[in-house]
Order: structure tokens, then sequence, then C-alpha cells
């Protein structure tokens, strides 16, 4: 039997940072239930979604791989109309592009927040609010132009709540005598992306365009180190960092008519992060 309530078929689904770590698990998920999938990726290609997504789903009809730098509103353009001509409006943009700071980050972008550069500020608020802001602003319009109803979902975390836990990377100091501070920058991007929510969802709420926020915590890497894991791990309730394809029922929630009437809201799946 057909479960109407989360169907995605059909459905044409934009993912920017789709060939990233839970980016290409939206892929697969969203391919899975028959949607029709546009990648947006700095370096998207044939054989690197091969690589990343294997062969025989990156060699789909229903993908599309599109090299779009999300700061830049001629390059997503040019996207959205060869995406036009090739299946129309989108029904679902899921901005899930985005740069952070890892623990593995050289101490000059990773040092006190005194001493914190202002490029890199800069580069982290354009690249996660900016772009966001982009790529609504662009995908939005020609949903209001097509008269077509849709989804937008913003990525946004944990770190954007509230702010980091500084010592859980209290470790590398003690390992290597550089200091780790978790950065400002993609907290202060991130937090701005919900109100950026708030208002593209009161602002298209008649039209039919529901625009909300996914928040996640940490996703477990192979590059990630015993010491960040264990700190990691005490600090969330289910003592464990997510898997990347955990997040694909939310997403398929959210880009579904199963979350009809939700709107301007901040969906978190966290582990429990921000309950204490």
């Amino acid at each position: 039997m057909k479960d109407d309530l989360f169907d995605v078929s059909e459905k044409i689904v934009i993912i920017t940072g789709g060939l990233g770590q839970i980016g290409a698990e939206f892929v697969k998920e969203f391919h899975k239930r028959g949607s029709k999938i546009a990648v947006f990726s700095r370096s998207a290609n044939l054989s690197k979604a091969e690589s990343i997504l294997g062969k025989e789903l990156a060699q789909s009809e229903r993908l599309g791989f599109y090299g779009v730098d999300i700061t830049d509103k001629a390059s997503i353009n040019e996207a959205l109309d060869a995406i036009g001509k090739k299946w129309g409006v989108a029904d679902v943009l899921i901005n899930n592009a985005g740069i952070d700071t890892q623990p593995s980050a050289p101490p000059e972008v990773s040092g006190p927040f005194e001493m914190f550069p202002e490029e890199v500020f800069r580069e982290v608020v354009e690249t996660n609010l900016v772009g966001t802001f982009l790529m609504i602003q662009a995908v939005g319009a020609r949903m209001i132009a097509a008269k077509k109803t849709g989804s937008i979902i913003n990525m946004g975390s944990i770190y954007g709540m509230v702010s980091p836990v500084q010592d859980i990377y209290a470790y590398k100091k003690e390992l290597t005598g550089i200091p780790f501070i978790k950065p400002v920058a993609y907290s202060a991007a991130k937090s701005g992306v919900y109100n950026l929510t708030r208002y593209c969802a009161t602002y298209w709420a008649k039209e039919g365009i529901r625009v909300n926020t996914f928040t996640p915590s940490g996703v477990w890497r192979e590059t990630q180190d015993e010491n960040f894991h264990k700190n990691y791990y005490a600090r969330i309730p289910m003592g464990r960092m997510a898997n990347a394809d955990e997040f694909n029922g939310s997403m398929i929630f959210l880009a579904s008519d199963a979350s009809r009437f939700m709107t301007g809201s901040n969906l978190v799946v966290d582990g429990g992060w921000t309950a204490w």
C-alpha cells in the first residue's frame, strides 16, 4: 500500500552539498523514494558522484549534478535554468551546504576568539548564511512565479542554538600544547539561519511555500580521534554521535505532506544534546 502522507515520488528536490557526508545520504533516500534530485556541489561531476554514491545510482536518469557556488547568484540561477528545462521548478530545496572548523584544523583558524581571523569569519558566514539566503531567494522566486507550493529546509546546528562546549576540545592542548577553540563563525552563521527561516516562513505562508529549519548534532567520522569521541559522547544523553543516515526520516517528513501544517519551525534531532 502506497503511503501518500510521506510520498515524495516525482518531487523535484534540490540538495546543496549533495556529495557531502550527510547530503549524499539524503540523495540516496530521496532517490529510493522516487524523487528527481538535483545535486549542487562546487565540485560536482559524474566521476566524483560515482565514487561517493556508486556508479549505478550516479548514472540514474533521476539524478542531475550541477557545479554551483551558492555564494554566487549567477551560478545559482544558471543551474536553476538548467533544472527548469530538464524537469521544471523545484518542489523541495534542502540547504545542506556549509563549512565548519573541525578539531583537526590548524591553530591559525582555531585559536582564541580574540585572534580569530576576520577573513575566515566572513568566509564561513558567506557560505552558511549568505549562501542559504541566496538559494532561498532564487528558488522561492521561481516557486512564486510558477504558482507552485513547496518545502524549503534549512540546515541549522546545535551550535547555532547553544554555545559550543569548549571543554570537549581541551584535550588538544593537553596533547599538543596548542589549544583548539571551537570558532565563533559557524555558531554565528547558523544562528542567523533560524530567523532567516522564520522570516521566509511568514513571508510566504499564504503562498503555500513552507520554510523550516532542521537541527542535527554531530555526525561520526573516521577522521575524528578517540579523545574527541570520548568527550563528545559524555556530553550527549544518548552516548554517541549520529550516523550520517539517521537524519533521512526527518528530511522525508519535512519534504512531504506529513508536515504540511508546519512552517517557521525547528526540528531538532540531536540525541538529546539540547535537552540539558
